[in-house]
């Protein structure tokens, strides 16, 4: 049954499981190994196992947020899904998820390959000012991939429909409901802001109309449009990083979705640490996050475009054979009528992105999980004047969408333009 684990109840798990155990040394040796406990979320416990023949990470989910306690339960159903999205994820770009070594259902457990220093998680090196150049690359084949593979452009809906309801993931579904469309639009007891300063700006979010109407129809498609497997939680802290790899993790969240909810939640991130760059800077001096900010920028939009460029050579190469775009409806690839639906698919797609940036940039200003890259500005005034204009800008996001922004240049040119606003 299930027994929720410490640091030495993990030792003595490893130990006793010969697969595990000999990723991190002999039997002998299992009295020096090194046990860390370093989850850093807001749901589940981690472990680093280390020892004389390497490491692994034990993964344990309780069966509440641990964030909050026991006062908030939560499916312990989400290992299952969280393992069997790394590997489909895994079957079309294993460069980019951890290898899966086992997993314990009774014991709510997951052990996998463990991301050794010099990774890091990318939220930690975008706050200390750090560069990843391939990082937009990599974040466009992880998405082209594993959102293609698992659509009906590529499977047959036989297929497509068994898979929505293997990854059926209500709990975790109805928790991004409650905390990212519908509480920080209401006064709710998880909400909390950089108060007094942002007080006027969260009541008139809470009290705008238009905005409201603009995530309803956001939450209607999260609810009723499943068009890919989706990671469900894909920002920068599911992803970890060196200056060559790209890992993400922490799938836990992965349900049958609207494509432009993964997309849009890693571009919100991208975009949330650009607007903090201002606070930053303000402690370590002017312009001592140019660099970074531009590379932000060019990181947002090369992951867009690198992501339709991706998608679309998946889809000229396999959509043929799915049910969504049938070779005998959409002609062959090159031809004019594939290019008519693909344009429409992507403009739709475009759209639907930026409008669930703004809910993302919104929902880690004033609802109940923030992020630290601007938790971690230390003046609260100075915080403050960042988090307003991400606040402002992801309103329009979210409520002009493709109106507004009729790019990824123009969202960029008027990301600058908000900043200095």
């Amino acid at each position: 049954g299930f027994r929720a684990l410490d640091c030495d109840s993990v030792r003595h798990y490893v130990a006793a499981r010969p697969p595990l155990q000999q990723r991190v040394g002999p039997p002998a040796s299992v009295d020096s190994w090194t046990v860390r406990e370093v989850g850093d979320g807001n749901i589940n416990f981690v472990f680093i196992v280390e020892g004389p023949a390497g490491a692994l990470c034990i993964k344990q989910a309780l069966p509440y947020v641990r964030c909050v306690g026991e006062s908030w339960p939560l499916t312990q159903d989400r290992v299952r899904i969280e393992t069997e999205a790394l590997a489909e994820e895994a079957a079309v770009c294993p460069e980019h998820v951890p290898a899966v070594y086992l997993y314990d259902k009774a014991m709510c457990l997951i052990a996998m390959r463990y991301l050794a220093p010099p990774f890091i998680i990318l939220r930690r090196g975008l706050v200390a000012g750090a560069t990843y150049p391939r990082l937009a690359g990599h974040l466009a084949a992880f998405l082209a991939s594993s959102l293609f593979h698992t659509s009906a452009i590529k499977l047959n809906t036989t297929a497509f429909r068994q898979k929505q309801a293997q990854f059926a993931n209500d709990e975790m579904c109805r928790l991004t409901e409650q905390v990212i469309f519908t509480e920080p639009y209401i006064k709710a007891d998880n909400n909390h802001w950089t108060s007094p300063q942002l007080d006027a700006d969260v009541a008139a979010l809470q009290s705008d109309v238009a905005a409201k109407v603009a995530v309803s129809r956001l939450k209607a498609a999260f609810v009723g449009q499943p068009q890919a497997l989706l990671h469900g939680d894909l920002h920068t802290g599911s992803i970890m990083v060196t200056a060559e790899e790209t890992a993400v993790i922490d799938p836990e969240f992965a349900f049958y979705g609207p494509i432009a909810f993964d997309v849009a939640k890693i571009l919100a991130n991208l975009l949330l640490c650009y607007f903090s760059l201002d606070g930053h800077e303000a402690a370590a001096g002017a312009g001592s996050r140019q660099a970074q900010r531009e590379w932000l920028l060019a990181t947002l939009r090369d992951t867009w475009t690198g992501f339709v460029a991706a998608f679309t050579r998946l889809w000229d190469a396999h959509g043929g054979a799915g049910d969504l775009y049938p070779a005998a409806l959409a002609g062959p690839a090159g031809g004019p009528v594939l290019a008519a639906l693909q344009a429409d698919f992507f403009a739709q797609l475009w759209g639907e992105t930026v409008a669930f940036m703004g809910a993302f940039v919104i929902r880690r200003l004033v609802g109940i999980a923030h992020v630290a890259d601007m938790d971690s500005i230390a003046d609260a005034d100075t915080r403050a004047a960042c988090e307003r204009r991400a606040l402002h800008f992801g309103r329009r996001m979210l409520v002009e969408a493709a109106a507004g922004f009729t790019s990824i240049e123009a969202l960029a040119e008027a990301a600058v333009a908000a900043r200095s606003a």
